[in-house]
């Protein structure tokens, strides 16, 4: 369907209105369908999709090569190209997170606790479908797989609207899925892909879709997700931000702190588990500030760091106050040295945005003193900031990372992908 056609009433802007009604009645039918469909079926298509992507392989990477030919041509940073770029080993990967959420145990209709109460009644808490999740995006491509393989398996229609910038490549991994559903017999509603770039079709999603929609998740940068988080309608799973933290303690080792912390910035600098700012112990500056920053140089990272970071190494540039909340997504890291485990909580409690952060130390109350008073998402010790991924959590993939504290965050997953309902059995009891 051609979303800017105007043989609507109203022109254009009412065509992608009744596109959208459209696709929210169609999602909404789906959504019914798949609350109760078979664990096999909707594993089934997920297999098959996987299978339909390692078919097509090169025609998703031609389409690909269209949306970073066009992107580089509009002046894209690195970080984004980054994202939006496949290869034959990402598609690999994709289709492989496609058979791991196969694998993984239906949700749907599990018992999360049961009790009996004193009057005979058996009561039971049992996960349930939401119902139909919208997730806008931008730049990843493989978010079409990962949304709606975790959709589908949670027994959820998904509606997916893509960023402009890979929309070819998004449309090309959508096709797979519409197969495997296909050949599974499970409605090819259930994964819909909003076929126009149009940015109407964002705005009639944050509004619900006169009630299609039951959730909104946004994956992309700061702008989108401040804007789904100003005007949706309907609630919202999303992270505004991933300024996160790795801090040297004290006590931390010198080669395992260097290999995290170059790891946790420059694995890949445009994903929101990567590490934004260092922060090293005045009791191991000494021996430890210099070589992790001189490593962070070698890897091509840029350095703006405090008056003592800049003290210690040539090319240091002075950080100013609105380097501690970036969120570069970019080979730049801000670096200060604490005067121990209290001022570095305090430096994340100010600064941090709640995301993932990291500490390095072989002392263990102060790892645990770290784990417990960081109020973030995901908090680790002595392991990289960039672990802060659903797939490295054993969930097969995530539609993203929550950092509220309603009903999901971190990782949102297959099971943060469910709500619940009670059932209760009773044997002819009534209420005095």
């Amino acid at each position: 369907m051609n979303a800017r056609r105007t043989d609507f009433a109203g022109g254009e802007a009412a065509g992608v209105e009744a596109l959208m009604a459209a696709i929210g009645v169609q999602a909404r039918e789906a959504a019914a369908q798949l609350a109760n469909a078979p664990a096999k079926a909707k594993d089934a298509a997920l297999r098959a999709a996987a299978a339909e992507l390692r078919r097509r392989e090169s025609q998703i990477l031609a389409a690909n090569a269209d949306d970073v030919s066009a992107m580089q041509a509009a002046g894209a940073t690195a970080a984004s190209i980054d994202r939006g770029t496949l290869t034959a080993s990402r598609i690999e990967g994709i289709a492989q997170a496609l058979e791991t959420v196969a694998a993984l145990t239906d949700p749907v209709g599990s018992v999360m606790a049961e009790w009996e109460r004193p009057n005979g009644l058996k009561i039971q808490r049992v996960r349930t479908p939401l119902g139909v999740v919208g997730v806008i995006f931008e730049s990843r491509p493989n978010v079409t797989a990962d949304a709606g393989a975790l959709c589908l398996k949670a027994g959820n229609a998904v509606i997916l609207r893509g960023g402009s910038d890979t929309h070819r490549s998004s449309a090309a991994i959508h096709a797979c899925l519409t197969a495997g559903l296909r050949s599974a017999r499970l409605p090819e509603q259930a994964i819909q892909l909003v076929p126009t770039t149009d940015r109407a079709a964002v705005g009639a999603m944050l509004r619900g879709l006169d009630g299609a929609i039951d959730v909104i998740v946004p994956r992309g940068g700061k702008g989108l997700v401040a804007r789904v988080q100003e005007e949706a309608r309907v609630p919202v799973f999303a992270h505004l931000e991933g300024v996160c933290h790795v801090y040297v303690h004290g006590a931390a080792d010198l080669e395992m702190a260097k290999n995290i912390v170059v790891n946790a910035k420059m694995r890949r600098t445009g994903i929101c588990g990567a590490a934004e700012t260092l922060l090293v112990d005045r009791a191991c500056a000494a021996s430890h500030l210099r070589p992790i920053l001189a490593a962070l140089q070698e890897a091509g990272c840029a350095i703006r760091g405090d008056d003592a970071a800049r003290a210690v190494l040539p090319g240091v540039e002075p950080a100013a106050e609105d380097d501690w909340y970036a969120e570069y997504l970019d080979a730049i890291i801000a670096v200060r040295v604490v005067d121990g485990l209290d001022e570095a909580v305090r430096h994340i409690s100010s600064y941090g945005s709640h995301h993932t952060d990291a500490i390095v130390t072989e002392d263990q109350s102060a790892a645990e003193r770290f784990l417990a008073e960081i109020d973030s998402a995901i908090v680790l010790h002595n392991a990289s900031t960039q672990f802060a991924d659903g797939g490295e959590f054993g969930m097969g993939a995530e539609i993203g990372i929550a950092t509220g504290r309603m009903h999901a965050r971190g990782p949102v997953g297959v099971e943060q992908l469910t709500s619940f309902k009670y059932r209760v059995f009773g044997s002819g009891q009534t209420r005095p």
